[in-house]
């Protein structure tokens, strides 16, 4: 039998005390800063203290107008002591999804990615949910916590990012959520961050995306070389899919002694995630959606399969690579057809 969000919401509250110090941690963007503003709320008079951490740069020009506009207080968790704490959340993300998760003993990991069997007091993952904000939007309504403007206007955008405007796959819980926060949230805030897409620091890659582009049928793939942070790379990934016929977009770039590759898709197509996991997985992390997707393979594991030196070299890996798995899939689907008649 199903546990009701009540009941999960009184097991959440029930680990903590009052002289508890919680920390935070994210991979942060949209949906997992929503979430752990969320979080921190639920907890506003069950702990002494709550602070966020992200994991990552932020550099994504959505993600600072959030922050700026949403006032959000957040650190990098190369400035927090761990050791500070009693406590220890992760929301949108699973300890396996980074290498500074990993080695914490986190009592809550609130997900709604694919579960890698993470262990923890309180485990609440749900794959088929559009966002995590969805999730926690639920456990505020559950603790009968009426959202201030910037949280729920925070919670939307959380969940408008994470389902793509509900073009990808999305339950009803998703739409009631989203309803449920329009009645309290700042529109023109929401659309100020929403705006918010390019740098110009950026223009210089999409330079390069449009001269270097290669096409082939339904699919577009550019590598940029070397960035100055990643989330170029999926800035421009989302800008291929406003394509016409384009149904694949492949956009791969270096940074900090790794190989990112980011792939969105349409939806129709193939797990975009479980791609990746079954091609790169063995070589560093990868995984996601059906839809959206990341790889980041530390250079070090390319040695001998490619010359990463090599940008011409490295694009034609990494579309063999994918080429090939999906070939081999469409192979074994034709051979399971045939068997079944």
């Amino acid at each position: 039998m199903a546990t009701s969000v009540s009941e999960k919401l009184r097991r959440l509250l029930g680990l903590f005390s009052r002289e508890d110090r919680l920390l935070i941690l994210i991979n942060a963007d949209p949906d997992a800063m929503a979430s752990a503003m969320a979080l921190k709320r639920l907890l506003w008079r069950q702990v002494s203290a709550a602070t966020i951490a992200h994991v990552n740069t932020i550099t994504r020009p959505d993600n600072l107008a959030m922050i700026r506009l949403l006032k959000l207080d957040l650190l990098p968790i190369k400035q927090v002591d761990q050791g500070q704490f009693t406590r220890y959340a992760i929301l949108d993300s699973q300890p396996s999804h980074h290498e500074n998760f990993q080695g914490i003993d986190f009592d809550v990991i609130i997900d709604h990615h694919p579960p890698a069997e993470p262990k923890a007091p309180f485990v609440d993952i749900r794959p088929d949910y559009g966002a995590t904000s969805t999730i926690m939007t639920q456990y505020l309504r559950a603790a009968k916590i009426k959202p201030s403007v910037r949280l729920a206007t925070g919670l939307f955008y959380g969940i408008k990012t994470d389902t793509m405007n509900f073009a990808r796959k999305a339950l009803v819980e998703d739409v009631n959520a989203f309803q449920f926060l329009f009645r309290h949230v700042n529109v023109h805030m929401a659309r100020r961050i929403e705006q918010a897409e390019i740098t110009l620091d950026s223009l210089k890659y999409y330079r390069t995306a449009l001269e270097e582009r290669s096409v082939q049928k339904q699919r577009i793939h550019v590598h940029l070389g070397t960035v100055t942070n990643p989330d170029i790379c999926v800035s421009i990934a989302d800008f291929f899919m406003g394509i016409h016929d384009i149904a694949w977009a492949v956009v791969s770039g270096i940074y900090h002694e790794r190989l990112i590759i980011i792939v969105r898709n349409d939806g129709s197509r193939k797990d975009a995630g479980k791609l990746l996991g079954e091609i790169f997985g063995r070589l560093g992390n990868a995984g996601g959606h059906k839809a959206m997707a990341r790889a980041e393979i530390p250079l070090e594991n390319l040695q001998g399969p490619v010359d990463y030196t090599d940008s011409k070299a490295l694009c034609r890996w990494i579309m063999r690579r994918l080429d090939k798995k999906a070939q081999s899939s469409k192979e074994k689907k034709n051979r399971n057809y045939s068997g079944s008649k």
